[in-house]
């Protein structure tokens, strides 16, 4: 028998954690938003509006929100 390849080896090994784990699954990202995935993102969107982001001199950035009255985080 010729000798295995790493892809061969590799498959014979996953192979055996299918046996317990299950096959994987492989979703899409194509396709319609449900209406509740549709009404979720509205309302992250909303949230990060309120927020904003503020770079320091050395480069580095923090978030902040945006309500000029909030000084909890600053």
């Amino acid at each position: 028998m010729a000798e295995e390849n790493f892809t061969q080896r590799f498959m014979r090994a996953t192979g055996r954690l299918r046996f317990f784990f299950g096959p994987a699954h492989r979703g899409t990202t194509e396709g319609e938003m449900t209406a509740e995935n549709k009404a979720l993102l509205v309302q992250r969107e909303a949230e990060a509006q309120q927020w904003e982001t503020v770079t320091r001199p050395d480069g580095s950035t923090y978030v902040v929100p945006k309500d000029p009255e909030d000084r909890s985080l600053r």
